[in-house]
């Protein structure tokens, strides 16, 4: 039985794997470096000094590298091969008998792991090494980073609004749960009269809903009010902690699964989902996006990177990536404006850059 990967793919594997990473590691450097420009305007308030902008910059580069990884996969492809060709060792691979595709296939299987890692990375530690970022930023700038982080909370659950005026994130040991207090909860009827206004010192998040303390609550009748007064009440709403954070954190630091979650409640209560589903649907194409670029950069190896320094593969790669990024904006764009399916946004470019990599390719080889 002849092996999966032979010795001249694991060759080509790993130049363009090199390569990659030297593009990649280029890349993010230079883009923590301008964000280190950008934060000198914030060093010197409150206690946000220089180790706490290294610090933030820190826990950023693991999103920084995910957002980075599909230009840096197109540019390092085309800087590996463009090397393989101008010293004539495509010729001689192709001599052997390999074909334009195998050779193509032994660059998507070099970037296959780096590829599963960054989707790995943007599930896991870039989510949360972004969130503890703003958490070391907004506590350094403020003493009240949970004041900063929930006031003026509004959030919907059917005919409920609640609205909490500030909050924090509490734990004991390996318990942790979401705090608000001072929190007013307004019910309405199917007609939009308000039913109940209710004032509640805190409210926490636990298993099953909510836990309500000291609770002021006022009832509207046709031509009554009443008051009552509660210690403590339970909540059973499926309003989680998770639907609240993401009201006020930029969508493409959540999670997929608290993107998803967020989508659901957003369309539970009649509400706009789309900027949750554009990046939803955005991580799951996010390989298929990386697959596309360096497959559409790989005929260019076979003849226009041939002659040429690496002024002309950086100016293919960064081509080649702007242009499909500004493609893909452009449909993600017409379908937040005309409504209709993230997916189709997201697949669309792709497609259209294999298909031309296609034609290229049968093109070089009549």
């Amino acid at each position: 039985m002849k092996p999966l990967l032979r010795l001249h793919d694991l060759y080509v594997g790993r130049v363009v794997f090199a390569s990659v990473l030297l593009a990649w590691t280029v890349l993010v450097g230079l883009d923590v470096v301008m964000a280190l420009f950008g934060e000198a305007a914030d060093i010197g308030k409150g206690r946000y000094g220089i180790p706490e902008a290294l610090a933030y910059l820190l826990w950023t580069i693991p999103r920084r590298a995910y957002q980075l990884f599909p230009t840096a996969a197109v540019i390092g492809s085309l800087m590996g091969l463009g090397q393989l060709a101008a010293s004539s060792e495509l010729t001689a691979l192709r001599a052997l008998g390999l074909s334009r595709r195998r050779l193509s296939l032994a660059v998507a299987a070099a970037l296959a792991l780096l590829t599963g890692l960054m989707v790995l990375n943007g599930e896991t530690l870039g989510p949360w090494g972004n969130r503890r970022a703003d958490a070391i930023k907004a506590s350094a700038r403020s003493n009240d980073l949970i004041v900063a982080q929930y006031s003026g909370l509004w959030a919907r659950e059917g005919e409920m609004f609640l609205n909490a005026q500030t909050g924090r994130e509490r734990s004991a040991g390996d318990d942790h749960w979401l705090e608000l207090r001072e929190v007013r909860l307004y019910r309405f009827d199917a007609e939009g009269r308000l039913q109940s206004a209710a004032h509640a010192a805190s409210a926490e998040h636990r298993p099953g809903g909510w836990l309500l303390r000291d609770v002021r609550r006022v009832h509207f009748g046709e031509r009554s009010v009443r008051e009552e007064r509660v210690a403590e009440e339970r909540w059973a709403s499926r309003l989680d902690a998770t639907a609240l954070t993401a009201s006020v954190t930029r969508p493409r630091y959540l999670r997929s699964d608290e993107l998803r979650r967020s989508i659901e409640y957003h369309r539970r209560n009649g509400l706009d989902a789309s900027e949750f589903e554009e990046v939803y649907w955005g991580r799951w194409f996010y390989p298929l996006n990386v697959l596309a670029l360096c497959l559409a950069a790989a005929p260019f190896a076979f003849g226009a990177l041939r002659s040429g320094g690496l002024g002309k593969r950086l100016f293919l790669g960064i081509v080649f990536a702007l242009g499909f990024w500004m493609l893909q904006e452009q449909f993600v764009k017409l379908a937040s404006v005309y409504r209709f399916d993230y997916r189709i946004a997201y697949l669309l470019p792709p497609v259209l850059l294999l298909t031309v990599s296609v034609l290229l390719f049968k093109r070089r080889s009549g």
